[in-house]
């Protein structure tokens, strides 16, 4: 009767250890639970927020890098203008008894009348043209070098300005058309007609007939 109670005693223990080692390992399903989600998601969070910084980082680079080029360029630009400016000294000029005015050289001959065709002839002959005006101020600061010039006489004088036909307009005597916005002229627009200017105005005058007349030519270095 002993041996039967011994055994008994033994399958006893056995099963307890059994489930005693059992329940020292984890469950196979541990990364399940809450904690486990919590932390990947945590993982996927760094790693956007890592991407984020590396887009960020390298717009920063690539607009420092257009910057640094665009200041680069200009401080090229400076540079050649520079160098644009150092070659075109020293200064220009005008030829003596010419006027400078608006960067052109004005010769404005007074002393004798001529047609206007004669006048442009002349111009030619000095390597210039008839005058063209370009806008109402130019003329402005035209008619206050005529007045202190003349003082108290009054002259007409010849511009490059002349009616055409068959296109029955005013045109410069370098194919521009005249602008009627910018500048008026006094007189009826018909042909043989040509214009010059007075100390106020602008006119139409007939073509043959004889007035004083202004050239103009560019300002030329200084040597």
């Amino acid at each position: 009767m002993d041996t039967p109670v011994i055994y008994a005693d033994l399958n006893l223990s056995r099963t307890s250890r059994l489930e005693n080692s059992s329940r020292s390992f984890p469950p196979q399903d541990i990364c399940q639970g809450p904690s486990c989600h919590q932390l990947a998601l945590k993982l996927g969070c760094a790693v956007i927020l890592l991407l984020v910084l590396s887009v960020i980082g390298l717009s920063v680079s690539v607009v420092v890098l257009i910057q640094k080029s665009s200041i680069e360029k200009c401080i090229v630009d400076i540079q050649e203008n520079r160098t644009e400016t150092t070659e075109r000294s020293p200064l220009v000029e005008c030829p003596p008894d010419w006027h400078s005015l608006h960067n052109k050289c004005l010769g404005v001959f007074h002393s004798t009348s001529k047609s206007w065709n004669d006048s442009r002839s002349d111009c030619s002959e000095k390597e210039s043209s008839l005058l063209l005006i370009q806008d109402q101020e130019e003329l402005v600061s035209l008619w206050g070098l005529i007045q202190g010039l003349q003082k108290n006489d009054i002259h007409l004088f010849w511009i490059g300005l002349h009616y055409t036909l068959p296109e029955e307009n005013w045109k410069w005597i370098n194919g521009s058309v005249f602008n009627s916005d910018i500048l008026k002229i006094t007189g009826t627009p018909e042909e043989n007609k040509c214009v010059v200017i007075s100390k106020q105005k602008m006119v139409s005058e007939t073509c043959d007939g004889e007035n004083k007349w202004i050239c103009q030519k560019e300002l030329k270095p200084v040597k």
